[in-house]
């Protein structure tokens, strides 16, 4: 060993249990129209430019700032209001598990790296459990604000498929 192995990060997790089929939970995460329809923390909205559904394929989106709120906590930490995001899909096994790679480059002063995040789908009676886990960030404050991040977007996700009718997420 050369010794430039990055050591590993910690994960956290994030568990949702939904009375909905797998196939739309599944769509939602893989489609055009479902990830513009609740991707993104609260107060956030995305437009997907590009979706490569596979491995080494890509999403490409915009991310904006839309409630003032953000707009404020973007301006406030140096950011911009807008961002384009890019995850490259590692592993894609249809209605089973989707693992992609993401480039954390939007930290003022801090070098870019890679997140990792792996969603489990698992099939249950009359609906889906969902799992989810990602890297942890490089220090903790912006690992819980990466926490926060996905609990808001899934949040996102809970509202959406309650809205359809199916019914409310169990954490």
């Amino acid at each position: 060993m050369n010794g430039t192995r990055t050591p590993a990060r910690a994960r956290f997790s994030i568990e949702r249990t939904y009375d909905a089929s797998i196939e739309e939970v599944w769509a939602l995460w893989t489609t055009t129209s479902g990830i513009e329809s609740w991707w993104g923390p609260e107060g956030f909205e995305v437009t997907v430019t590009s979706l490569d559904l596979r491995p080494g394929g890509e999403l490409l989106y915009m991310m904006t700032a839309v409630a003032p709120e953000m707009a404020a906590f973007m301006k406030q930490s140096g950011m911009p209001l807008t961002t384009q995001c890019r995850l490259t899909y590692t592993e894609v096994s249809p209605k089973r598990r989707l693992a992609y790679r993401t480039l954390a480059d939007f930290v003022p002063g801090v070098e870019p790296y890679h997140i990792d995040t792996v969603v489990e789908f698992q099939a249950t009676n009359g609906g889906v459990k969902l799992i989810t886990s990602f890297d942890a960030m490089h220090d903790d404050l912006w690992t819980e604000r990466s926490r926060a991040g996905h609990e808001s977007e899934l949040r996102k996700l809970d509202a959406l498929l309650a809205a359809r009718g199916k019914g409310d997420p169990r954490p």
